[in-house]
């Protein structure tokens, strides 16, 4: 199976978005299609032994829309969003420019066709002995500009029509059209009667002459799109901010100068030069110097990292304090910045779960819409209603119907949110991730490098009787300096920082699995486990009540004796939790969730480390298909997982669970099985992830329902339910402005989540 991305042209509302899913979801060798309504593009799954990305556009273009080919990884980063921006900016400026000219024409048009019925309209000019209205002869004249400028709508919406793809153009092209041809009869019917002196005749038509309705209703409606367009701007602020923060030039250096060169110039192995206030461009490894680095804008934490000779630097993060050289070794669309972008763009571009709901009513919503129209005409006429009446209800039923509040409610809440989460250091990579979350009610979490920090660590020392802690610990420190042991390297990390420093040894020797021995000054010490020292000491006396007690806490201690048999003391080592982890399990607990730890550690040391954080489930000794076993056990039992872990063993059971997260900090193989990604190696921002994940599915949810409600409700009325009881009769002109209104109340509603955290 293969993936090919297409940008996609002519969409207007959910109805589009369907049809272009169904007509590619039809092409043989097609097993998946996802289409960004907003971004207008669409994702293929495809087997390339049965078709190719050629015959999918081919498909797409023969329903009347536009599909091209593009390569995602060629448009990323800053080019991305000033791509995005400018199509945007070209929508906005073109709708701008239709409903200016719209709304200049439209008071005239409406003071010529409303003021006369107001006692204010111009006075009759006598051609003849025929009283000859010149304000009606106007008409036609000042609507003509406004359906020529709008006529976007027509060509969209008859198109889709002809290709049996009816969308929401379709239906304002028809309820637009419907009033025009209505009043073109009426009008030539009027001018038969004046010329015939039928004065009745005359009057009849004049109050049906539906000129203003055809030139309002494309009018509010380009108005309603204008608003949808400026508002869902905004849904992508968060990657704009982003996208902006990478620099447009570096300075590198390259044969003993400095050159200021463009960002995209840079290539592996340059080397830049980076001063107090400078952007880094790309990533890469410090070669000299040192800096002290916000890293804000990609981790979302705030305070400066300190880095020097060795680090890792990453792009978009700006230096406050010191000056040094780095090595490019990712630049272009390789760099943190761009995949953080690139990740947040694929899932603005993945279809939630709950938006197949809203597709599956879009495709026929239009189609009934037409026929609900049609039905309402012929009842009215048939119950004994003149034409004009029909017609006037049938373009209101036409007009109201708003399958864009619909396809609008998850996609826009889903970019919202998802830039939202990008902002907090929450990278998601899928809308059916994030759907997911909300429904979550377990939460599974490895232990070593989730809820702790997956460094071993001095956590106590304790001499033996008539032993300095400082000759403890240089003793240490002689002994562990040749391990290359993990425990060994913990050890030396404390003493040095604690400023103690042991001799050289004369001698050393590790033995796996024990322990060292090192000889300096002509005495041999050892450093390990018990067993070690006794099959070494015979009659070495060790405190074996102390270490048990250490061993039942998950702490490892290490022991330090002379040759001669004499204990010295012990150093206790651990994993120690997350400073974070147990207000983060709290969080969790309180949303409500299960937490369950996973861990392949002895029982007692899982347990001593859950009790730390809180933790009341723990499934210790797991091997990393028992994991995965786990997490399914949980499935099956009707929960809804997410997992997060960092290590390649957690890998299984990332991929198996609902949602898998991964601690930036782990391992590729843990970030490339998980849906979302914490930047920030917090276990906070699971509990952040989860709630966001909740509010969004809220928002979603209450953007469906007052489409449907609106729509439920609107269409009646629009069809003159409510005349036969009250003679109230909706107007066209009012239906296309609530139309319009409740596309842009359902953006406005997503926009809510920028606020959430």
């Amino acid at each position: 199976m293969k993936e090919a991305h297409f940008t996609v042209t002519g969409m207007s509302c959910a109805a589009c978005r369907a049809a272009v899913t169904r007509v590619a979801s039809h092409v043989e060798g097609v097993s998946a299609v996802d289409v960004d309504l907003l971004g207008g593009r669409m994702k293929a799954e495809y087997d390339e032994t049965l078709t190719t990305p050629e015959a999918i556009a081919k498909a797409v273009c023969a329903v009347g829309y536009g599909a091209q080919e593009f390569d995602p990884r060629e448009n990323t980063g800053r080019k991305l969003w000033e791509k995005r921006q400018k199509q945007s900016e070209e929508e906005i400026s073109a709708l701008k420019s239709r409903l200016v000219i719209s709304l200049v024409l439209l008071v005239p048009l409406m003071y010529l066709s409303m003021g006369r019925h107001l006692g204010i309209g111009l006075p009759d000019v006598t051609i003849g002995d025929c009283d000859w209205p010149v304000d009606l002869m106007l008409l036609p004249l000042f609507a003509a500009p406004i359906l020529w400028k709008n006529r976007k709508f027509f060509t969209s919406g008859f198109g889709a029509l002809a290709h049996r793809n009816p969308n929401m153009d379709s239906l304002v092209a028809l309820g637009s059209a419907a009033s025009l041809v209505f009043g073109t009869y009426s009008y030539v019917r009027m001018i038969m009667a004046i010329l015939g002196h039928d004065e009745a005749m005359r009057t009849h038509y004049s109050h049906s002459l539906y000129f203003e309705s055809a030139a309002m209703i494309l009018a509010l409606v380009t108005l309603g799109k204008y608003l949808e367009a400026r508002s869902k701007q905004k849904t992508t602020d968060a990657i704009g901010r982003l996208a902006q923060m990478a620099p447009k030039t570096a300075v590198i250096e390259r044969d003993g100068a400095e050159t200021e060169i463009s960002a995209d110039d840079i290539a592996i192995g340059d080397i830049l030069v980076v001063r107090p206030g400078d952007i880094l461009a790309v990533d890469g490894v410090i070669v000299s110097g040192h800096g002290s680095l916000d890293e804000s804008s990609i981790t979302g934490e705030s305070l400066p990292v300190e880095k020097t000779v060795g680090d890792t630097v990453v792009s978009a993060t700006r230096n406050q304090n010191g000056s040094f050289r780095f090595r490019a070794t990712r630049v272009g669309t390789d760099t943190t910045l761009s995949q953080i972008i690139r990740l947040v763009d694929d899932a603005i571009g993945t279809k939630a779960p709950i938006a197949r709901m809203a597709d599956t009513i879009s495709g026929i919503f239009v189609p009934a819409v037409i026929g609900i129209a049609l039905i309402t005409a012929a009842i009215w006429l048939l119950c004994g209603a003149d034409a004009a009446f029909a017609v006037r209800n049938a373009v209101s039923v036409l007009v109201i119907s708003c399958p864009c509040a619909l396809g609008l409610a998850t996609p826009v809440a889903i970019m919202v949110a998802t830039g939202r989460a990008a902002k907090g250091g929450i990278l998601v990579k899928s809308a059916q991730a994030l759907e997911l979350l909300g429904r979550v009610d377990t939460v599974v979490l490895d232990k070593t490098g989730t809820l702790t920090t997956g460094q071993i660590e001095v956590v106590s020392v304790a001499p033996a009787e008539g032993v300095e802690e400082r000759r403890l610990l240089e003793v240490a420190d002689m002994l562990e300096r040749g391990s290359e042991h993990p425990l060994g390297q913990a050890v030396c990390r404390y003493t040095k920082e604690h400023n103690i420093a042991g001799v050289e040894p004369e001698a050393f020797e590790m033995i796996a699995g024990g322990g060292v021995v090192a000889t300096s000054a002509g005495q041999t010490f050892l450093a390990g486990n018990a067993r070690f020292l006794k099959e070494r000491i015979a009659d070495v006396e060790l405190p074996e009540q102390e270490i048990e007690q250490l061993a039942s806490e998950g702490r490892t201690p290490v022991l330090i004796a002379e040759m001669s048999g004499k204990y010295m003391g012990l150093l206790a080592l651990a994993d120690t939790p997350r400073e974070t982890s147990k207000a983060a399990v709290e969080k969790m607990q309180e949303m409500g969730c299960r937490v369950v730890m996973l861990t392949g550690d002895h029982p007692e040391t899982a347990r001593f480390i859950a009790d730390q954080v809180g933790v009341k489930e723990v499934l210790a000794e797991l091997l990393p298909q028992d994991k995965e076993s786990a997490v399914a056990k949980l499935q099956d039992s009707g929960r809804i997982v997410v997992m997060a872990g960092d290590g390649i063993n957690d890998a299984p059971a990332l991929t198996r669970a609902d949602v898998g997260m991964a601690i930036g900090a782990g391992t590729d193989v843990a970030v490339d099985a998980a849906d979302i990604v914490l930047v920030k190696n917090s276990l906070d921002d699971v509990a952040t992830a989860i709630r966001l994940g909740r509010k969004t599915i809220s928002n979603i949810h209450l953007s469906l329902f007052w489409a449907f409600f609106y729509n439920v409700i609107g269409i009646p009325i629009a069809a003159g339910a409510l005349y036969p009881a009250f003679g109230l009769q909706l107007s066209p002109m009012i239906g296309s402005a609530a139309m319009s209104l409740s596309s842009v109340s359902v953006v406005l509603n997503a926009l809510r989540l920028r606020g959430e955290s």
